[in-house]
């Protein structure tokens, strides 16, 4: 078993002085991200649907590191949405210096029983969504001359592609090729943008939509990371703090995979061949259930 760090990698204040944007920000991992952006000094703005879940997150951050929080509602597809986010963020903090593009959509299916609304919405949610950000936050960096460090939430099989999961495969290489695209053509602006791919981190979210109980009955979400363990929610805290921060300054474009080795051994949801057809439509209804109380 190798050993697992759970403490803070960067030092105290490393992120002092800066304000971060984090979408998806109320649950799992952009929670993980936001609080260690926090503890490290930052000003965070938490994004998502629903105002409900934000508060109560802000409310459990501030009383955990003693930070400064801003909840606020916004459905990322809906650019006007992004922009009256961008502008009530100014308004509070005065500034942006980091934006974490981690909202996502996703299920597994088989793609014959993927409606192309469902796909829609997972391409508007991840890629779409990505997108507005960017273009929002970036060209208020471009126009104030700004410096600012962007960093996208990925999967490994956006450049491997994977049954099961085919809207979020194609959204995913999206986000990956507009990281790469930016780094390009927003440098000289002195913008960096990055991304994370990680593996198995056992999120509610991700384990309530992508391994259902009767899934994880049939297939044990360990078994093809070499590592033999999940991710910890530190781990991809410490990375994420780290690449938008100041000691990362000459790391533009890159695609950081955080998987236990799992993408080398095959890291897809291809494994999903083995689920009999007859158990699609009790997994369907589960994460159903699971995405109404997210």
């Amino acid at each position: 078993m190798q050993t697992l760090y759970q403490e803070g990698m960067l030092r105290d204040n490393a992120l002092a002085g800066k304000v971060a944007i984090v979408t998806g920000g109320g649950t799992g991992l952009g929670k993980a991200m936001a609080t260690y952006f926090l503890r490290l000094g930052a000003k965070v703005a938490i994004t998502s649907r629903k105002l409900e879940v934000l508060e109560k997150t802000a409310e459990e951050l501030r009383q955990a590191t003693g930070g400064e929080v801003l909840p606020l509602a916004c459905d990322v597809r809906h650019y006007e949405e992004v922009a009256a986010m961008h502008q009530q963020v100014l308004k509070h903090f005065g500034k942006v210096d980091i934006l974490v593009n981690n909202a996502a959509g996703n299920f597994i299916s088989p793609t014959e029983r993927v409606h192309p609304k469902g796909f829609s919405t997972v391409m508007n949610i991840v890629l779409q969504g990505t997108y507005n950000c960017s273009y929002e936050i970036g060209r208020h960096w471009i126009a104030e001359k700004q410096a600012g460090a962007m960093l996208n939430i990925v999967a490994t099989f956006a450049w491997t592609g994977s049954g099961y999961v085919v809207p979020s495969a194609c959204a995913k290489a999206g986000v990956l090729t507009l990281t790469k695209s930016l780094a390009v053509e927003w440098a000289k602006y002195n913008i960096r943008c990055n991304a994370i791919a990680p593996g198995y981190f056992p999120t509610k979210g991700m384990t309530d939509r992508l391994f259902p109980e009767n899934i994880r009955q049939e297939l044990d979400p360990l078994k093809n990371i070499p590592a033999k363990r999940a991710g910890n929610e530190q781990e991809i805290a410490n990375l994420a703090a780290y690449l938008v921060s100041d000691y990362a300054a000459y790391i533009t474009g890159e695609v950081v995979t955080l998987d236990g080795g799992a993408v080398l051994k095959d890291g897809t949801m291809n494994a999903l061949d083995l689920v009999p057809s007859s158990m699609w439509e009790a997994i369907e209804m589960m994460v159903r259930q699971a995405n109404k109380k997210q």
